[in-house]
């Protein structure tokens, strides 16, 4: 047990010990259990939608300025940053962040600029707007017509975030859904749940009204159900696997709920034949980060079929030298994977892809070192065509599949051959013709010639991967329901 924390659940307004059963958190670095929480039990987890449920109807957050609700997240927010480094800390232990990446920036330094930043954005934005009624809708005869729209919270919010960013995830949700006047229980994967219990913390230095936030663990998916199913909830935001986002929608739609849902991704990177020369980076892109555990990954890299043999070689060679290893050696490149249940989907996958006729051009296996924890070597799959399972199924690990093109055409063709539809990624020395091909990916999100990650701009899915968008003006204002006023005078 080698971080000190409360692990406490935050209910009403205080700090509350779990009931429910106990469960151990897994540092995946080592395989080792360094942490324990007792999950909250049936009767709390309707304690705190009681609670938030009064606060909303009863309390001062939804009718509060928007401003002074602000002011209150911006100390939230200002306690947070005192405690980076506790923060930094968990994350390196419990979602196996390696310390020293790119990626513990954007774990951690990211989520809290995007708090500030989200909350400047929605003081932006107007509470009322008119609706354009034409000139002769608003005057006839002696009476005249108003009609204007008025933006107001929602009611009470779930949100469930992932294991693979989670103090990301939830940050966007809570703080989201807070500064539209909403109320908010969250529930963290149990498999990373420190960094989200580390919130009610921040609320409580920052004296939120009681009920206004509640945060707490579970071992199971049963509070997830009941708080996916009660009637007193308004809204889910939920951040998973397309399975389990299914299933949340199902149990939403007995009471109609608002969903707004990032599931899975299967995203392509496709490289114009003008910028070949820039796909041997590709397999570092989807393949190192976090260990291919992000949702947004280009796993299917798609390159002139002229130019792949070259392709392959060259990814090969770039991937040779990355150093794997536990998440807090100042050494390590790529970390571990969350859990054994994950390098096993991953070996699994290999066999599956090379039995369809798959050729492993790198990794596609565990490493040797370490001997502990969990461990896949990032791995390469040359592929003819979108028919292999590998190219269909996303498998939220370091593998990535390259396909060889006949012309842009063929490309496009191929990256939309699929259920999911999160992300993507072109590549083109003529930005022209970069972005023509990003305009005919039906995705939620494309990137060119680089990415960026803004809390002005929305990222959400289309088909399987999800509904709805989060972050930017349309994640602000998935919170918020819209009333039409019409005043005759």
């Amino acid at each position: 047990m080698g971080i000190e924390q409360a692990h406490r659940h935050y209910v009403g307004g205080g700090f509350v010990a779990g009931k429910g059963t106990r469960f151990t958190v897994t540092n995946p670095s080592d395989g080792s259990d360094f942490a324990a929480v007792t999950g909250v039990s049936g009767d709390q987890i309707g304690y705190a939608i009681a609670a938030a449920r009064t606060a909303f109807d009863d309390g001062p957050w939804p009718a509060m300025p928007a401003m002074d609700r602000a002011a209150c997240l911006r100390a939230m927010i200002a306690w947070l940053n005192g405690n980076r480094q506790r923060i930094e800390d968990i994350l390196v232990a419990e979602a196996g962040v390696v310390r020293t990446s790119a990626v513990r920036a954007g774990q951690l330094d990211l989520p809290l600029k995007h708090a500030t930043d989200l909350i400047d954005l929605f003081l932006k934005l107007p509470e009322v707007e008119d609706n354009p009624l034409p000139l002769g809708e608003r005057f006839t005869g002696s009476t005249t017509v108003q009609s204007f729209r008025r933006y107001e919270p929602i009611g009470v919010v779930v949100a469930i975030s992932a294991y693979n960013f989670p103090f990301v995830i939830s940050i966007w949700k809570v703080i989201s859904a807070l500064i539209a006047g909403n109320c908010v229980i969250l529930r963290p994967s149990p498999l990373t749940p420190l960094s989200s219990l580390i919130l009610g913390e921040a609320a409580e230095a920052a004296a939120l009204p009681p009920g206004v936030f509640n945060v707490l663990a579970e071992a199971s998916s049963d509070g997830a159900i009941l708080l996916g199913t009660d009637p007193a909830i308004d809204m889910i935001s939920f951040t998973g696997s397309t399975l389990v986002g299914q299933q949340v929608a199902r149990q939403a739609v007995g009471t109609m709920k608002r969903v707004q849902l990032e599931l899975g991704g299967k995203s392509a990177q496709i490289y114009l034949p003008d910028a070949a020369g820039l796909a041997g980076t590709a397999g570092n892109r989807a393949c190192v980060p976090h260990s291919g555990q992000v949702c947004v990954a280009g796993t299917r890299i798609f390159v002139p079929q002229e130019a792949k043999p070259e392709i392959l070689v060259t990814i090969a060679d770039m991937l040779s030298g990355v150093v794997i290893g536990p998440a807090d050696d100042p050494k390590t490149v790529m970390g571990p994977l969350i859990n054994d249940d994950a390098v096993q989907r991953c070996e699994d996958f290999v066999k599956i892809a090379v039995d369809a006729g798959a050729r492993v051009v790198c990794g596609g296996t565990r490493p040797p070192r370490p001997t502990r924890g969990h461990y896949f070597a990032p791995t390469i799959l040359d592929l003819d065509d979108m028919t292999n399972p590998a190219a269909r199924a996303e498998i939220f690990g370091p593998i990535a599949c390259v396909i060889g093109y006949r012309d842009i055409d063929h490309a496009v063709a191929m990256a939309n051959d699929t259920a999911y539809g999160l992300s993507g990624h072109v590549f083109g020395k003529d930005v022209q013709a970069a972005v023509d091909v990003a305009c005919r990916l039906r995705t939620g999100t494309v990137n060119v010639n680089g990415s960026a990650l803004s809390a002005f701009a929305s990222g959400g899915g289309r088909r399987l991967s999800g509904v709805g968008r989060e972050r930017g003006i349309e994640g602000l204002r998935i919170f918020q329901e819209v009333k039409c006023v019409n005043v005759v005078s």
